[in-house]
């Protein structure tokens, strides 16, 4: 891993633990996160509650229920183009979540705490 990814990654984690540790946030904006998982093809991989190429956001909210660190582990999922694992055994990088403004994190969070709530 390139220097350069090494402190994306690290900022990203970083930022994903403060936020997550501050004072409990309202409940997630479902048609901003809907629209943002739209706006970068999501559904082309995932559903709300079956599986596709890629776990059901029900399946998502399941695995991590109850863990501390769920949150900042799926913005640096979402963030940083870590690799996916597919039903057939092979791997690809994960798309990295675009936003309006760029690299919005506020956006990345709310679409990740919908996820978490399915």
């Amino acid at each position: 891993m390139t220097q350069a990814k090494q402190i994306f990654s690290a900022a990203v984690i970083g930022f994903a633990a403060l936020a997550f540790s501050s004072v409990a946030s309202a409940a997630p904006d479902a048609e901003a996160a809907k629209a943002l998982a739209k706006q970068n093809n999501c559904f082309k991989c995932h559903a709300i509650d079956k599986d596709k190429d890629g776990p059901s956001y029900h399946s998502v909210a399941e695995k991590y229920k109850g863990k501390p660190n769920a949150e900042a582990k799926l913005v640096n999922h979402l963030t940083s183009g870590e690799k996916a694992k597919f039903p057939d055994g092979h791997e690809e990088e994960h798309k990295v979540v675009k936003t309006s403004p760029p690299k919005d994190m506020d956006q990345v969070k709310n679409l990740v705490q919908w996820i978490l709530a399915q």
